[in-house]
């Protein structure tokens, strides 16, 4: 069998096609055998107030997606283009690679993988308006 193992912790909460969904009281495993599914574990959720810089709100539209909130095909024009404008500042190759792989992602309708190449970002954006404010 193939697909997705989502390994919960006890009463974690994971977000399925819109459905929320609580573990018990202890460690489980779940097996989504439906291919392109949306999921979303919800402590990897960004809220709405955190929603303050370049990446972030980007990351949030891919959520958006998945939460199922937004519609994917409004949404795919305005991922990438904050990934176009995102390839205008992170400029060194790492953040290319991050960003090229959110862009394949967002081409294939893989928000999730488009969301987690993104967060790998985050870091560095903390750090850029860090210096920028010193």
């Amino acid at each position: 069998m193939t697909g997705l193992v989502l390994k919960l912790g006890p009463r974690e909460r994971v977000l399925i096609n819109g459905a929320v969904i609580e573990n018990g009281e202890r460690r489980s495993r779940l097996s989504i055998v439906t291919p392109n599914a949306n999921i979303l574990r919800l402590r990897d959720a960004i809220h709405p107030e955190e929603v303050n810089t370049p990446v972030r709100r980007v990351c949030y539209i891919a959520q958006l997606v998945l939460s199922g909130d937004a519609n994917p095909d409004e949404a795919r024009l305005q991922l990438l283009r904050g990934l176009e404008q995102l390839g205008q500042v992170f400029l060194d190759a790492d953040s290319q690679t991050r960003l090229e792989a959110a862009t394949t992602a967002v081409i294939d309708g893989q928000y999730y993988q488009a969301m987690k190449s993104l967060r790998g970002l985050l870091g560095q954006e903390e750090r850029l308006f860090a210096a920028r404010h010193q």
